[in-house]
């Protein structure tokens, strides 16, 4: 090893094809003195024995056109470095055998059209003609798209590696990393058992040895590894080399040709987790023994499915290892508990689909410092200190696991490690008839069930109105009529103290957060392209000291964003287990609250938009008058001891008012209707404020600087290309997201929220009208709009105003 350099610019750690994808893609960005390091053989963990299945569409759009670089990359890859790949782009089949999954494949097609993605709707008969081995009795139809494919993943991850050489990274094989060292919370090198790289940048993509690696050095990743089962068979007459990808969720399989055989395994609903006790030491290009008993739960569907399977011969029943997450999504970025610690792992068995475009990714998050778009749905920071559990972990991997081919139900919840994180009133909802959903390990109330009437708080699932509509819309109306109380405890709450607090946030903060001690200001905060990076509420409490309230399930995003750009002598704290949080909201709020506190509530001596210390119930309560559902009402925060007695009397308070208790799906609908915008889905990194509606949040009438604002000046005097608007459609049409926008018979873009309003009785969906020309106020509102909604168009109105206005309605549509 007298050739391992002493430095690099970056060290990636893994050699299967995510870690040779970012090697490649580094090396294609120039950064040449990158070093990749693999503890035994390139694809000797688990990349040699992944099926190499390649699906491209997923519920996100920036996902899908992930996938989709990794079909670009693959077309060309052969070419480009004189190694085969495998790669053939033969299309993928996805079946649909009842009613319900038939509704499901066809919203799927509506996706992949919003997307820009090819999908074709098939008779069962038109999917037998390209799959002539199947029987069709039971399949109701079938989706087809034909840029789908396989690859060979050892030969892929070989080719990238060559492709990464051949830009100058220096790969090392037989060479582990023992120890990532760091010094004075700074990454500055590796140590390999035949000296130490000194470095900057650190990339691990080590699959399933990732979270113990990254342990060491304080990160978390949440990922286990499961046993996943595939059969290899000889050779069976009609297996041609054409014959395109197959998934069978129905009966749990995915099927692919291999050398004039099948490949074929599938998703049990009782996975086998393995190493629970620690990966074994040397631990490289094996499989585990193969657990007949255990695969055999396949079998009677697969052959009902392909008969020749029967009379076929078995070349193998290969048991490989693979990582998976708690959520079925893969993990990226750089980790919020240490700079320059960069992550690409947990690739829940579709590794090779992704590998092309993660590595791309991942290759410009390390060498830019940012994503190149909007990587949410995958971003390390989506977890939270309730992943730290590996048991907590394991269980919710297993149930998602177990969940890969079931259908996908609009709002539904997970049911493993739950409850975990519980708010004081958790039991007095619970009571009350609370139907509840959880996020980031927080137990929350969704909706509520009239037991007096026999309702039950269980969850009833449908693609159509579910069980839980009456309820909601109930909850709704008293929101309308009367007034609701709302447990937000989950909501992530920081504290920001120091001398040079007020100078440093407001340079983050895109409003203006720098006013007088109670004010409050909702705000975003931009990164330097102008996107929305967090989307928050700010009280000023001193001069020195603010209180921040974001989203449950964004705290450890936001957090990190606002730790690593603060400048000066200011101190940053999570503060959120600390708080209780209930939300008064409805016309009769005031009259509600006053009968429980003595302090000013008038609007002129508590004015929107501010905050102040009061007395509720004889309990220290920190008042918010802000509203997420359009009407009159407080975010009330205290202590969490006190969070019970505040609660008692509120509700004691408005028994003869009307006062209800109501949940997040009632916030859902609600919000829709005053057009109110939600972080993850209508706003994020790849939206501005001048795109989403929001410039007249951004303080651009003032000399302050703050990082965003030139792209933010831009717009606003240039011009966008994407525009948000607020769309209705029939009552009877179910709008979920993602549902395809046409403007005059052309596509311009996709819902990104869809639901209910239950005031203006229409459905609603939030989404961007887009054109590469410019999109104005004129343009959003000249055309003639539909929604494709499970593959059939729907007429829909457009509106840039809320649909909704407390102080008169006003409907549009």
């Amino acid at each position: 090893m007298a050739d391992l350099p002493s430095t690099a610019k970056a060290v990636v750690i893994g050699g299967g094809i995510v870690g040779c994808s970012v090697a490649y893609h580094l090396g294609k960005l120039g950064w040449t003195d990158t070093v990749l390091l693999e503890r035994k053989k390139l694809t000797s963990g688990t990349t040699f024995h992944a099926a190499g299945l390649v699906g491209q569409l997923r519920t996100s759009a920036n996902i899908t056109q992930l996938l989709g670089h990794s079909v670009a990359l693959y077309r060309t890859l052969e070419q480009e470095t004189g190694l085969q790949t495998g790669w053939k782009m033969n299309g993928g089949l996805r079946l649909a055998c009842n009613a319900e999954r038939w509704t499901e494949v066809k919203r799927q097609a509506t996706t992949a059209h919003s997307f820009g993605l090819e999908m074709h709707l098939l008779t069962p008969k038109e999917a037998q003609e390209l799959w002539p081995l199947m029987t069709i009795d039971d399949v109701v139809g079938a989706a087809y798209l034909p840029t789908d494919g396989q690859a060979n993943p050892s030969d892929i991850t070989q080719s990238l590696a060559r492709g990464a050489r051949m830009a100058g990274v220096k790969i090392f094989e037989d060479t582990p990393v023992t120890r990532v060292i760091v010094e004075d919370g700074r990454i500055r090198g590796v140590e390999t058992p035949f000296g130490a790289i000194a470095c900057e940048k650190v990339v691990v993509c080590a699959g399933q040895w990732t979270r113990d690696l990254a342990a060491t050095v304080g990160v978390n990743v949440p990922l286990v590894s499961v046993e996943h089962q595939y059969m290899i068979t000889e050779r069976i007459e009609g297996v041609t080399p054409g014959l395109p990808t197959l998934r069978d969720p129905d009966r749990l399989t995915y099927w692919k040709e291999e050398v004039g055989g099948l490949v074929w395994g599938g998703y049990e609903p009782n996975p086998k987790p393995w190493a629970i006790k620690g990966i074994p030491e040397g631990f490289h290009f094996e499989t585990l023994t193969p657990d007949w008993d255990h695969y055999e739960q396949f079998m009677e569907n697969a052959i009902a499915r392909v008969p020749a399977l029967a009379g076929a011969g078995v070349k193998q029943l290969l048991n490989g290892p693979e990582s998976f997450t708690p959520d079925g999504n893969f993990i990226l970025g750089e980790a919020p508990e240490l700079r320059n610690f960069y992550v690409g792992a947990g690739f829940n068995a579709f590794g090779i689909a992704s590998g092309g475009g993660a590595g791309m990714a991942l290759a410009e998050w390390v060498a830019k410092g940012e994503p190149p778009f909007d990587l949410w749905p995958v971003d390390i920071r989506r977890f939270g200190g309730v992943h730290r559990s590996v048991d907590w972990v394991r269980n919710r991997t297993m149930e998602a696991y177990g969940k890969h081919y079931t259908i996908a139900w609009p709002s539904e919840e997970m049911r493993s490690c739950r409850p975990t994180r519980r708010s004081p009133l958790y039991a007095h909802l619970q009571t009350a008839g609370a139907c509840f959903g959880e996020k980031l390990g927080w137990e929350r109330p969704n909706w509520f069930a009239d037991l007096a009437a026999g309702e039950q708080p269980v969850d009833r699932y449908s693609y159509q109105r579910p069980g839980w509509w009456g309820a909601v819309r109930r909850e709704h109306q008293a929101a309308r009529s009367a007034a609701v109380l709302i447990d937000q405890t989950s909501f992530a709450k920081f504290t920001l103290k120091g001398p040079d607090a007020a100078a440093a946030l407001n340079r983050i903060a895109a409003g203006n957060v720098d006013r007088a001690v109670g004010s409050l200001t909702y705000t975003q905060m931009l990164n330097r392209k102008g996107g929305i990076e967090c989307d928050l509420t700010v009280v000023r409490r001193a001069v020195d000291e603010f209180y921040i309230v974001t989203g449950t399930g964004f705290a450890t995003h936001d957090f990190d964003w606002i730790s690593r750009n603060l400048q000066g002598n200011c101190q940053l704290v999570d503060v959120t287990s600390g708080g209780a949080v209930l939300s008064l909201m409805g016309p009769k709020a005031r009259e509600i609250l006053g009968r429980a506190c003595l302090d000013d509530l008038s609007n002129e001596g508590f004015r929107f938009g501010t905050a102040k210390a009061i007395s509720v119930a004889g309990c220290p309560v920190l008042a918010l008058r802000v509203t997420y559902v359009g009407e009159l009402g407080w975010e009330l925060h205290m202590p969490t001891e006190v969070a019970v007695t505040v609660y008692e009397a509120l509700m004691g308070a408005g028994a003869g008012l009307g006062l209800v208790n109501a949940g997040y799906r009632a916030i859902e609908t609600l919000r829709l209707e005053k057009g109110y915008r939600a972080w993850g889905s209508d706003i994020g990194p790849d939206h501005t404020p001048v795109e989403a509606g929001l410039a007249w949040a951004c303080k651009m009438k003032s000399n302050v600087d703050f990082i965003g604002r030139a792209a933010v000046e831009a717009q606003l005097a240039g011009g966008v290309k994407k525009r948000l608007a607020t769309f209705t459609a029939a009552p009877d049409v179910v709008l979920l997201g993602r549902e395809t926008i046409y403007r005059n018979g052309e596509r311009v873009g996709w819902l990104s929220s869809g639901g209910y309003g239950h005031t203006v009785d229409r459905a609603i969906g939030l989404g961007y009208v887009r054109q590469a020309g410019g999109v104005s106020e004129d343009f959003v509102l000249s055309g003639g709009y539909e929604l494709e909604v499970a593959s059939e168009r729907v007429p829909a109105t457009v509106s840039l105003e809320p649909l909704y206005d407390p102080k008169g309605l006003r409907v549009k549509g």
